[in-house]
């Protein structure tokens, strides 16, 4: 074997340059012959799956009975009658949108699910999980995502289903310690989640290449930091760098999504680079604004363009030194039911993936698409437009009587806080990510709307914001900064529409606005006109909470 080794070595010097530079690379690029393995790989993935998890969770037990309780904004009851009605019955409702909350939608039952959720996302994150764990995980997130309505209605909602259900497959059967030698990782999971990754980032990038000519010109980085949903403190700074910074950072955006996912199933240390400026990409995205847990979720699946001898490059000597003690112990091959098991998984994928490379490919592409009920296989996209400019909705509260339409402007008009997005021109930018304020990054949609079609009309839940404001309603306070009227609910409460743009540097602002309409004019709780519509919707007094003001 050495001779013949040494003979094609020689062989190749006799060689073509051109063929010889080829060779070159081709070892360069796969790097050791040793087989790879996916044990620290498999680690990294499930810990911050669960982190992920757990975040999402958190926002549930925080939020979803305010936004979806008897009593919140878009109450489940409604939606889920809705759905019964038009399936026809509960039980073909359930079959097309499965969810746990068919059996019980209580406040009660909506805490509990999601703390059930926290506590398994914990353990996860500290390195407890088997295939039923995950597996509940994700059927407890799906039945929140069915029943979410608005609230869950984005593609960061079906991708860490997606992700999640890949990760039922990834883990070990039995046993609750993926570190143990008797459960070896297997390939098939670590070949999805890299075709999840491909989807993720080409979806993104050709979405931007058909949705908005500001993605070819170079220029939507000129303006998306400043119309992003929720800013952060370092937004501004980078809004206002140079032009050509931020046109080589579109050329960044496109590499990142159009050009590095091609590798992630290349050779092995190309797809090591390919991994690693996706990661690099995302963690530009973390830092310049608060887009959720997306960017955090999305670096998970390119975790898996790495394996163990990388990773482990990166731990210290004495953890790298126990790995290649128990290397002996990992050689084996996950058992024959759970190989089998990932085998059917991958063919039900690819065979959902076919409408999905059809949309890939399509000119008419959709963004953040399901083609299945259970979100198996999906397709994502973001910012396919950028907006030129920023408006945000503005809530103000009055206890003044308005008898005389002239005293309006004169009255004493308090503005209703967000937790986190635009308001007071000073208040600094909050850094929120990986949370998520759901009212907060709606209201943004709201604004949207109001610009684009000149009213309310998919985004009407604003109404119902407002008459619960009137009202005092405690759930729905809870959901928005503090109340601007601690003793008593206001008499009156306005929308208002205003331009915002970031201020100078030095101004000891943060934002400068200028007011360009209003939304809602001035409106009491017992405004017939108000009333008409939220019973039309099934909202409304019948559902004010105790001690609320008629």
């Amino acid at each position: 074997m050495p001779a013949a080794a040494t003979d094609d070595d020689s062989r190749d010097d006799f060689a073509p340059p051109s063929r010889r530079l080829l060779v070159a690379v081709g070892r360069a690029l796969r790097g050791p012959a040793a087989r790879p393995t996916y044990w620290l790989t498999r680690q990294v993935f499930l810990r911050g799956l669960g982190l992920v998890y757990l975040v999402a969770f958190l926002v549930a037990a925080l939020q979803l009975v305010p936004l979806i309780g008897a009593r919140g904004l878009l109450p489940v009851g409604d939606y889920l009658a809705r759905l019964s009605a038009h399936f026809g019955s509960p039980t073909a409702a359930f079959l097309n949108v499965p969810s746990i909350f068919w059996l019980d939608h209580g406040d009660a039952t909506l805490l509990a699910v999601s703390i059930i959720g926290a506590t398994l996302s914990a353990a996860v994150l500290l390195g407890l999980s088997n295939a039923g764990v995950m597996l509940l995980l994700w059927a407890l997130y799906m039945s929140i995502d069915h029943v979410g309505q608005r609230w869950y209605s984005f593609g960061w909602e079906t991708q860490l289903l997606e992700t999640g259900l890949i990760a039922v497959f990834l883990c070990p059967l039995l046993g609750w310690r993926p570190r143990s030698p008797r459960h070896p990782p297997p390939l098939v999971p670590i070949i999805l989640l890299r075709w999840l990754i491909v989807r993720i980032m080409l979806g993104a990038g050709l979405i931007k290449l058909r949705g908005d000519p500001c993605w070819i010109e170079l220029t939507c980085l000129e303006t998306h930091f400043e119309t992003q949903p929720i800013p952060n403190p370092i937004s501004p700074l980078l809004h206002m760098m140079p032009a050509w910074v931020l046109r080589g950072g579109v050329l960044m955006n496109h590499v990142a999504e159009l050009v590095a996912p091609l590798f992630a199933f290349g050779p092995r240390r190309a797809r090591h680079v390919a991994g690693a400026l996706m990661i690099a990409f995302q963690l530009v995205l973390i830092v310049s604004g608060n887009l959720s847990f997306l960017n955090w979720l999305t670096i998970l699946p390119c975790v898996a363009c790495f394996d163990d001898q990388l990773l482990q490059r990166f731990l210290p000597g004495r953890w790298r030194a126990r790995l290649e003690a128990e290397a002996p112990a990992r050689a084996r091959r996950p058992g024959a039911l759970h190989r089998y098991l990932t085998y059917a998984f991958a063919a039900l994928v690819a065979y959902l993936s076919l409408p999905v490379v059809g949309n890939l490919l399509g000119r008419e592409q959709a963004m953040n698409r399901s083609y299945d009920r259970l979100h198996i296989v999906n397709t994502y996209g973001a910012f396919g437009s950028v907006g030129r400019t920023r408006h945000e909705l503005v809530i103000e509260g009055t206890r003044d009587a308005l008898d005389d339409p002239f005293t309006v402007e004169d009255a004493d008009w308090r503005e209703y806080e967000f937790k986190c997005k635009p308001g007071d021109p000073a208040r600094r930018p909050c850094v929120i990510t990986p949370y998520h304020y759901r009212l907060d990054w709606l209201i943004w949609f709201a604004a949207l709307e109001v610009e684009g079609r000149g009213r309310l009309q998919r985004e009407d839940w604003v109404l119902h914001l407002v008459y619960k404001l009137l009202a005092g309603d405690e759930l729905a306070l809870s959901l928005m900064g503090p109340n601007p009227f601690p003793d008593a609910p206001p008499r009156y409460v306005r929308v208002l529409f205003y331009r915002y743009e970031f201020a100078p540097r030095g101004s000891g602002r943060w934002w400068e606005r200028e007011r360009v309409g209003q939304v809602l004019p001035p409106i009491s709780v017992d405004d017939p006109r108000l009333l008409d519509y939220l019973g039309a919707r099934g909202w409304g007094p019948a559902e004010a909470p105790a001690g609320a003001r008629p």
